[in-house]
């Protein structure tokens, strides 16, 4: 017989079981809540200063985002503050790894008044002098080039309408959907991107304006439905020139969209009502 193994005798009986309770379910159950905690620090982290999710809830940024659409903001091009963090929460002093956005970007910023998240075009910097004139952006004197292109048309969301009533357009099919003039508008850096105008409108002709240091002047592409730098700063109105410490992020990425016909109660309509033309793709 093995010397190292002992063969239990059948008449003797088994050794009590020890009394003592049994620690592992508490381990598990703290590993369990530290695992949860250290998940909820990387998230944050990452939404924080990589990359964050917004849905556009308006039209003023039409043609490139409509209502519906959801999409990824980078937090690093233009650097870190507060406004990077959740709540605001004051952990950041001042701004750090700081940089300014270019023309055409699409950016993410805090309203100047009222602190709520709105997403436009930047269209001139520190030092540029701006004018809207007729519809036009004129950027250091020189008129923004220009040129009419097929209108959008787009079929009407079922809790909206069309801007104007003179745009609404009934389908072959027994539908309507909204067709509006579209330009294609170039930047002085050469970016390029399609615009809508209804025609003229007073905020159409502007003042000059010389953007001071620090300042942004911002322009929504559905130029006479957003609320942008040609008006005063007023809360859920206007942003006036918006400064360069309340921009968070840059519009980066599209994920999804949807048209808003799909219903909770009905799954089927989750996939129907996805615009699948529209995700998967930059902005």
């Amino acid at each position: 017989m093995d010397p190292n193994i002992r063969e239990l005798d059948p008449a003797q009986p088994l050794p009590a079981a020890s009394a003592t309770p049994a620690k592992k379910p508490e381990k598990e159950e703290g590993s369990f809540l530290w695992f949860l905690i250290k998940l909820v620090v990387i998230v944050l982290a990452f939404r924080s200063f990589v990359f964050t999710s917004f849905n556009i809830p308006s039209e003023s940024m039409m043609p490139r985002l409509v209502v519906g659409d959801y999409l990824f903001a980078a937090k690093w091009p233009y650097g870190y503050s507060k406004r990077s963090l959740p709540l605001d929460v004051p952990l950041i002093p001042g701004r750090i790894f700081a940089s300014t956005p270019e023309r055409g970007d699409i950016v993410i910023f805090e309203h100047p008044v009222d602190g709520t998240d709105y997403i436009k075009r930047v269209i001139a910097l520190p030092g540029d002098t701006v004018q809207v004139v007729n519809g036009v952006p004129v950027i250091n004197g020189v008129p923004v080039r220009q040129e009419k292109v097929q209108d959008l048309v787009i079929p009407v969301r079922p809790d909206d309408n069309c801007a104007r009533a003179r745009f609404v357009e009934e389908q072959a099919d027994g539908t309507y959907a909204c067709r509006y003039p579209q330009y294609r508008e170039t930047l002085p850096n050469g970016v390029t991107f399609n615009v809508l105008d209804f025609g003229l409108e007073p905020q159409d002709n502007t003042q000059a304006v010389v953007v001071p240091e620090g300042r942004l002047f911002m322009m929504g592409d559905n130029r006479d439905n957003s609320m942008d730098s040609r008006f005063p700063p007023v809360a859920g109105q206007g942003i006036g020139l918006v400064p360069e410490e309340n921009v968070k992020a840059q519009a980066s990425f599209m994920y999804f969209s949807t048209d808003g016909t799909a219903e909770w109660i009905k799954p089927w309509t989750w996939f129907t009502a996805a615009r699948w033309s529209r995700m998967f793709r930059g902005i």
